[in-house]
């Protein structure tokens, strides 16, 4: 017996994986949705998307035995409304708007940290907001809701707040609208429903090691199955790589997941995967919590299965059928993994991309590879959508290696063999 399980934004490099999860030979993967159409564009029709889903499933002949997504906003949302249309079980729309809100999410933190962050609500079109502040420079300003890092910008001075208004209020709509539709279908608390959906959160700037855990959530018994380091290039903000697994110090990992499973716990996410986004300073040996996301990373697919020879795909697709979890054990061909972005920091027209050929021949030539290009010849990087605001991913280089040093070599090699060439 075959599983039918439709999958939204279905790619080619996560089908790779999910074609690798446990049991595999059981399932039929079916495509819901593009990614184009579901992210990669200049608007977001929720409730179209869903209806065009809706009718697609609605189309299949033949049982549908789980639907399920890896990607943020809007599947992320979408799926508990679909799971519930087609009588299948998830966790609750409310319990990811409590954590994909920004604000709404810090009042949930809030409840259940000894040591929040210090956050405030501004109106990105309100003359006086920087008046009405009471944080102190340097300050993160990010919309209550947005993909990745888009539109978050660290606020140094007066002038800086400024300029990223200016660009706040120019494209917070493309998200902001339609998550508003989203958080209208459930009840906001009256302290949330304050923020409009195009609001913004000024948060304190946290400082030190940047780590991610990875966990699921299943009838209250919540699990951590892996912490992902997250290195950033010197003096930036913006990530390097992602490492697995985790180098910090086994009590700040603990520390960590304890503050997991309390928060997830408080906003009632259940038959889920979710990651959440840590700051651990060594000099104060204080562990901070960054964002709380209500899936799996599907960044962290190809380092899981370097490492412990199952992607992290295999908890999603577990959850969503009724399946035991799976069990890491550290059985895959390499000691750790990584995932590299190579990335420019100016704009600049592709006018050369490295060819698939030379794509394939790199890939064979550097064993425990896996290169994703993101622009090709004749885009300009200020064009690409979901990108951070200070620079532009060119790849994404998947390692595997013996010990931190050959993911390093490794990744060199990589980088002086993808030929890029750019017209400013």
């Amino acid at each position: 017996m075959a599983y039918n399980v439709f999958v939204l934004g279905l790619d080619d490099l996560n089908l790779t994986s999910l074609q690798r999860v446990p049991r595999a030979d059981e399932l039929t993967y079916h495509p819901l949705l593009s990614i184009d159409e579901l992210q990669h564009r200049d608007e977001i029709p929720v409730p179209d998307l869903i209806q065009k889903a809706t009718r697609e499933l609605e189309a299949f002949d033949g049982d549908i035995d789980a639907i399920v997504g890896y990607w943020d906003f809007p599947v992320s949302c979408m799926l508990p409304i679909l799971c519930e249309r087609f009588g299948l079980p998830t966790t609750s729309l409310e319990s990811r708007l409590k954590c994909e809100h920004k604000f709404w999410s810090r009042v949930e933190q809030a409840k259940v940290l000894d040591d929040n962050v210090t956050f405030q609500v501004v109106d990105p079109w309100d003359e006086h907001a920087l008046d009405r502040l009471t944080l102190d420079f340097p300050f993160w300003l990010k919309p209550i809701k947005a993909f990745s890092s888009e539109l978050a910008f660290k606020v140094t001075d007066t002038g800086v707040f400024t300029r990223a208004l200016a660009q706040i209020r120019e494209g917070v709509a493309r998200v902001g609208e339609p998550f508003g539709w989203l958080l209208s279908q459930v009840e906001l608390p009256p302290v949330v429903g304050s923020a409009p959906p195009t609001s913004c959160l000024a948060e304190e700037t946290l400082t030190g090691h940047m780590a991610t855990v990875e966990g699921y959530s299943l009838h209250g018994q919540i699990d951590i199955y892996g912490v992902v380091d997250s290195l950033r290039y010197p003096d930036s903000s913006t990530f390097l790589r992602y490492e697995y697994p985790s180098r910090l110090p086994e009590r700040v990992r603990a520390c960590m997941a304890d503050m997991s499973r309390r928060i997830i716990r408080q906003v009632g996410v259940d038959r889920s995967t979710f990651n959440i986004e840590f700051f651990w300073n060594e000099d104060t040996d204080l562990v901070r919590l960054l964002e709380v996301n209500t899936r799996h990373s599907q960044s962290h697919a190809l380092l899981f299965e370097a490492v412990d020879g199952i992607p992290n795909h295999a908890f999603m697709v577990n959850l969503a059928l009724g399946w035991p979890p799976p069990v890491l054990e550290g059985k895959g061909p390499h000691n750790c993994s990584a995932k590299w972005f190579l990335r420019r920091f100016e704009d600049g027209l592709v006018t050369r991309s490295p060819t698939d050929e030379e794509i394939a021949a790199l890939q064979e030539q550097i064993p425990g590879t896996v290169i994703d290009l993101e622009p090709r010849e004749g885009v300009r990087l200020s064009e690409m959508h979901d990108q951070d605001a200070y620079s532009y991913r060119l790849a994404n280089i998947f390692i595997g290696a013996e010990d931190t040093d050959e993911l390093t070599a490794k990744y060199e090699a990589c980088v002086e063999g993808l030929q890029f060439e750019f017209a400013d």
